[in-house]
């Protein structure tokens, strides 16, 4: 029998007395025994996390990019173990298991990087004006203190990853609680950060379980709460804590626009391609996967087909074959409410084009049309890889169907002109519009982030930074400027 995976308490591995099983979405198999903190070892890692601020702060910057650059250059060595540890705990298939983990590697040099140049300091004269005569402000970051990380089970490393290296590279303390259902790939970074020479308390893993969550939120020691998770959880903690500084990265419902311009046969055959692998991708369990395409009339019924032919061709079945493309959801019942929604639609008149199958916790990739306004798929996030088709009559046309919806993660045009390109960023209310592709593209560097439902802050390795920081000023008097 092997002993439970140990998680990280300020630095060192340890175990509590209680454990969880990790089981394998595809087949029920057990991944893992992953060991549960005690109240009281939780304690002591806040306690240690809330020690080391001021030190951890005063770390050189050559300090925390190193340690950055030896978790992103581990992570390449252990590339295929760790890719076969995310697809068994999450389903994910290992085409896409191994691109996550090239996300994370990028997220880890980022911050090296970032690291190694954030908080060099504004100089403002402030002579501007008479009485600031002989006066200089310089402004600098300070952390805002200890950081409650909270990560989701659809990219267990990469958005761990986006938790805590930020954290690092700008010297703020983190406490990462990873998913339940998928904690395993987040403990590897544990591993791979007590290798470094990172102060002890700088940094925790704690595999808590979702009801010892709430006293994590309210405690008064942890000033900034990083959540990425569905919409009622984000805001109800934000609702509880509204004195704390929280980003909430939460969900979308993400649209697809195909425009009149975009109309030779290659622009639709690289539209459908990208559509069919984007809202399938990760069992279209992804925030911006895409949910919805909305295709201008002139060119819809030249689309569809090739849409549908494109879902159909998506080679699903075991997420450990190499060349499967959509696994399963990551539990039946996650697979059972997808597959309600959908009965709910076709029930309601939408028409099914493909799919609307399930087979215990795997879906089929799924396309509908003309699904009515009032349906669940049509106001709520799906989380599933199901696709509704929606045709309408020009741009404003367009970008209205986009807009009605109470999210705004982000959202793909499909466009050869640049001035409709700018009027998408102009009109359409999103946290990124991403032109000539899905909705679904996101480098790791960029600011990420929703409006409206989907969220408020940004993600983004520098702009988690900023995020972690505030602003001080430090006012020299008495200078010949």
């Amino acid at each position: 029998m092997t002993s439970p995976t140990a998680f990280w308490l300020a630095g060192r591995q340890a175990t509590g007395e209680d454990t969880f099983d990790v089981t394998s979405p595809w087949d029920g198999r057990l991944v893992g025994t992953v060991s549960v903190p005690t109240e009281a070892q939780t304690e002591e890692a806040v306690a240690a996390s809330v020690a080391v601020q001021e030190a951890f702060a005063a770390t050189p910057a050559h300090v925390r990019a190193a340690a950055l650059d030896h978790v992103q250059r581990r992570l390449v060595e252990r590339t295929e173990e760790i890719a076969r540890l995310i697809s068994a705990e999450n389903g994910k298939p290992m085409k896409w298991a191994r691109g996550e983990l090239g996300r994370a590697v990028s997220v880890f040099r980022f911050a090296a990087e970032e690291a190694r140049r954030f908080n060099g300091g504004e100089a403002q004269r402030l002579d501007t004006d008479a009485g600031g005569a002989g006066r200089l402000a310089l402004t600098r970051r300070f952390p805002r203190g200890t950081v409650l990380g909270i990560a989701p089970f659809n990219f267990p490393l990469n958005l761990c990853a986006h938790k805590i290296a930020p954290a690092i590279a700008a010297g703020v303390p983190i406490i990462l609680k990873p998913a339940p259902a998928t904690p395993l790939s987040g403990l590897v970074l544990g591993e791979l950060l007590a290798e470094t020479d990172l102060p002890a308390g700088s940094w925790s893993i704690l595999p808590v379980t979702n009801d010892r969550m709430p006293a994590l939120v309210q405690d008064e020691r942890l000033p900034v709460i990083s959540f990425t998770g569905s919409e009622q959880v984000g805001y109800a903690i934000m609702d509880s804590v509204p004195r704390k500084h929280c980003t909430l990265e939460l969900g979308g419902n993400g649209a697809a626009v195909v425009l009149a311009d975009y109309a030779s046969e290659a622009d639709l055959d690289w539209a459908a391609q990208r559509i069919a692998t984007f809202s399938n991708y990760q069992g279209g369990q992804s925030c911006i996967s895409v949910q919805r395409v909305i295709a201008d009339a002139s060119v819809y019924d030249r689309l569809v087909p090739k849409i549908v032919a494109a879902v159909n061709a998506q080679v699903t079945g075991d997420p450990s074959d190499d060349a499967t493309e959509v696994g399963p959801l990551v539990s039946e019942a996650a697979a059972q409410r997808v597959e309600a929604w959908v009965d709910e639609a076709v029930g309601a008149g939408a028409k099914l084009l493909a799919g609307g199958k399930r087979d215990g916790a795997s879906y089929a990739p799924t396309v509908l049309e003309d699904v009515p306004a009032g349906a669940t798929l049509a106001c709520e996030e799906v989380f599933g890889p199901v696709l509704s088709l929606t045709k309408v009559d020009g741009e404003e046309a367009a970008f209205a169907a986009v807009n009605n919806s109470k999210y705004g993660l982000q959202a793909g045009v499909f466009t050869h002109d640049v001035q409709t390109a700018f009027r998408a960023h102009r009109a359409l209310e999103v946290g990124g519009v991403i032109v000539g592709d899905v909705p679904s593209y996101r480098a790791d560097q960029m600011p990420y982030g929703g409006a409206k439902q989907s969220g408020v802050g940004r993600e983004g390795v520098r702009f988690a930074m900023e995020d972690y920081t505030y602003e001080r000023v430090l006012v020299l008097t008495g200078l010949d400027l």
